[in-house]
């Protein structure tokens, strides 16, 4: 079990990372769209559901966005009143700032009756006006900690930058955070550092390893590597250049997913470090979608096939 999982330590979790349908889209539609969720999902060996809360960055950055900004249907109705055929545990991410903290109470009481675990994150804009700090956020959940465990989510880019995500991690760990989710990685250095510098903190101060999670993602279009972009996740020009020039951009940008993954999988292992990994689909396109199934099912069973993943 995910929850069994995270306490524990166990490397080897395999999350799959969905967003929710446009707020305007029809019931009828809504339903629809989850049946082919489900469908698609059912068959893969996953431990969690992650569905998203899609907000609207556009302040955080002067970069034109390159897909409009859609509002979606709330990530926690989505998955309590459209995926119950799913029987897996569902991953809920949620801005915490953005609400009180009797509203952010009220919602993780909703959410464990359900069995699912948040994911608290930041708000979309540096200068949003904070209801709740995340640090208040984790407070609030911890009433849940015998039975639930709660996520946070770490950049490998902004440690390339400040060189403090190591510090960050171990901040949240001390609040309860026991599992980290990071942005999408298709800069393996950036990730490795992080853990690099993370184990070296944790060794040197005695702290228990968190579990990281590590999200892939395929980029079948131009498009959508300009959106990636947009989004801060760091292409290095050498590989932008690769998948552009690629005679399926798609194919190739799985080739250095599962590159990435191998490469993760065995700088983690050396270190005794516990990890996982999060497959997700950026676009909605049904090419990029079916590559994002087929990736799940490539990392799992080279996860198995290195005997860190049960059959």
């Amino acid at each position: 079990m995910f929850l069994n999982k995270i306490q524990t330590g166990e490397s080897g979790i395999l999350i799959y990372g969905i967003t929710p349908p446009k707020s305007e889209t029809s019931p009828e539609r809504i339903g629809e769209i989850a049946e082919k969720t489900i469908a698609r999902l059912i068959p893969l060996d996953i431990d969690a559901l992650i569905v998203y809360d899609v907000q609207d960055e556009s302040a955080r950055t002067v970069e034109e966005r390159p897909f409009p900004f859609l509002k979606a249907l709330d990530p926690f109705e989505f998955a309590g009143k459209y995926l119950q055929d799913l029987k897996i545990p569902k991953i809920i991410y949620r801005p915490a700032g953005k609400f009180s903290k009797e509203e952010l109470s009220a919602w993780l009481d909703e959410l464990h009756n359900n069995s699912f675990y948040p994911v608290f994150v930041g708000v979309p804009a540096p200068d949003f006006p904070v209801r709740t700090t995340l640090p208040e956020a984790y407070q609030i959940w911890s009433k849940h900690q015998e039975t639930s465990v709660v996520g946070a989510v770490t950049i490998p880019e902004r440690h390339a930058v400040l060189k403090d995500e190591d510090q960050r991690i171990l901040d949240k760990a001390t609040c309860g955070v026991s599992y980290f989710i990071s942005q999408c990685v298709f800069n393996v250095e950036y990730a490795k550092q992080v853990i690099e510098d993370l184990s070296q903190t944790c060794t040197k101060d005695n702290k228990k390893f968190p579990t990281i999670i590590f999200t892939l993602t395929a980029c079948g279009s131009p498009k959508t590597l300009t959106f990636m972009e947009w989004l801060g996740i760091h292409i290095p020009e050498e590989l932008k250049e690769e998948l552009k020039n690629a005679e399926s951009m798609l194919e190739r940008s799985v080739e250095v997913c599962l590159n990435i993954a191998r490469e993760l999988i065995d700088f983690c292992a050396e270190r005794s470090i516990p990890f996982g990994f999060n497959i997700e689909s950026v676009a909605i396109r049904k090419d990029e979608i079916e590559a994002s199934i087929n990736m799940t099912n490539e990392i799992g069973a080279l996860l198995i096939k290195k005997g860190i993943r049960k059959v």
